[in-house]
């Protein structure tokens, strides 16, 4: 099952910038880098910090607590399959962005 989360009007963030906001139980980052929008789970997979506030380079996130650097795109921490935040893709549909998630079922 696939999910389209509109993003609010007043949460698309300018060219360079970053949004934080909740949708159900979940607390989504949304970075605009060099006009191409990405969105992760706002919560370091390491320790659970915010990753909305670290440090952006291009499309590289770094976490304020200690340091771990994700790309936006994959999710991955830099040089490592290991360790991922979770990434999901944007689309933009009649100039509304919506952030698609995917639900897979579990099987029996």
């Amino acid at each position: 099952m696939t999910r389209r989360i509109p993003v609010p009007a007043g949460k698309y963030p300018q060219a360079g910038g970053r949004a934080l906001f909740e949708f159900e139980d979940k607390s989504l980052a949304l970075f605009n880098v060099d006009g191409q929008l990405f969105a992760i789970d706002d919560s370091c997979p390491h320790q659970g910090a915010s990753l909305c506030g670290g440090r952006l380079e291009g499309r590289v996130i770094q976490c304020c607590a200690h340091g771990l650097r994700f790309d936006l795109r994959s999710g991955y921490l830099l040089n490592s399959t290991l360790v991922k935040v979770t990434s999901y893709p944007v689309e933009i549909i009649d100039d509304q962005a919506f952030i698609v998630i995917t639900c897979e079922e579990v099987a029996p």
